[in-house]
């Protein structure tokens, strides 16, 4: 199990690396500097080199990644060269936005996933099973960006029970924070609903096939006790299991919805940086991303092998 993890957290590595790697590579590839929007398109080509110096952006590509990796490294990840502000705070004072949306959408699956997929379960085969199946399809095939504009057409307009935009901390007013975070959670939650109902809609059939199931029931024991107690337990490792990993994925995906709803997240900040060309802010934006992404998923991948003795050896 140590060298598991190990190798886990190597990998780990290696991939925020190359995630940072790409990132810088992509932005090279990209016509027009910070300087250059500061100044406006009328800048001269020496008042933009005066001022890229001054920036400290006047170097090789390479030469900054690796000063901006060894201040990364002790925890600075610079300052927006647009606005002086350090992208640590700058992600600070927007992380708590996309975390909550993220739990929250998380939230709302499983509360939604878990009902479906035992009534699915239990009436497998039937016209209820195949309702549900159809139901989770379509929500597997409609992304976010095509999701969120429909809720907001009747939830928002429509029927006018939540706010298309704005943000109200939490601390200012719980129910506020919750009307303005519901939108935009339930948006990204559709897609997980259905992989949610679909996985544990599998084990649960297979589940309620075992002889202990069975026994369960032939001595007169009510259907909902017996999921409950003896089928749905067992079910659920595999549900935990994706739950875990996909909420690393709920994390980056916020960024298209935060944008949809002008959410002062982490998603806005690294929109406008991408915009005008704020590198210092997209790496340290990207980076904070990736981290939570690869850490996520190596807790979870370290915590199956904890939970299930029979990956220790299997998993390399």
């Amino acid at each position: 199990m140590p060298l598991l993890v190990v190798r886990k957290v190597g990998r780990a590595a290696v991939v925020i690396f190359l995630v940072t790697v790409a990132v810088v590579a992509m932005f090279g590839l990209v016509p027009g500097s910070v300087a250059e929007i500061i100044l406006g398109e009328s800048a001269t080509p020496k008042a933009v080199a005066e001022l890229n110096a001054s920036l400290g952006l006047e170097g090789p590509l390479w030469s900054r990644y690796l000063d901006w990796v060894g201040g990364a490294v002790r925890g600075d990840l610079g300052e927006s060269p647009l606005t002086g502000q350090p992208v640590t705070e700058a992600i600070w004072e927007r992380l708590p936005v996309t975390l909550e949306i993220a739990f929250l959408a998380l939230l709302i699956a499983l509360v939604v996933a878990v009902p479906l997929a035992v009534l699915s379960a239990l009436q497998a085969g039937t016209r209820t099973d195949r309702s549900v199946n159809g139901l989770t399809s379509v929500l597997l095939s409609v992304p976010t960006f095509v999701a969120a504009p429909v809720l907001v057409y009747f939830l928002a307009l429509q029927v006018g029970m939540l706010p298309v935009t704005g943000w109200v901390d939490f601390t200012e007013s719980p129910y506020e924070n919750l009307r303005h975070a519901l939108l935009p959670a339930v948006a990204i939650a559709c897609t997980e609903i259905a992989a949610f109902t679909r996985i544990l809609r599998t084990d649960l059939v297979s589940t309620l096939r075992e002889d202990y199931v069975a026994a369960a029931r032939a001595k007169g024991l009510p259907t909902g006790y017996v999921v409950l107690r003896h089928a749905l337990r067992p079910s659920s490792f595999s549900l935990i299991t994706v739950a875990g990993v996909n909420l690393g994925r709920l994390i980056g995906g916020t960024v298209i919805v935060e944008s949809l709803f002008a959410l002062p997240g982490l998603g806005q900040l690294i929109t406008t940086s991408i915009m005008s060309r704020d590198v210092v802010v997209v790496q340290g934006v990207v980076v904070c991303l990736a981290v939570a992404y690869v850490a996520i998923n190596t807790l979870v991948d370290v915590g199956y092998g904890f939970l299930d003795p029979r990956v220790r050896g299997s998993r390399v």
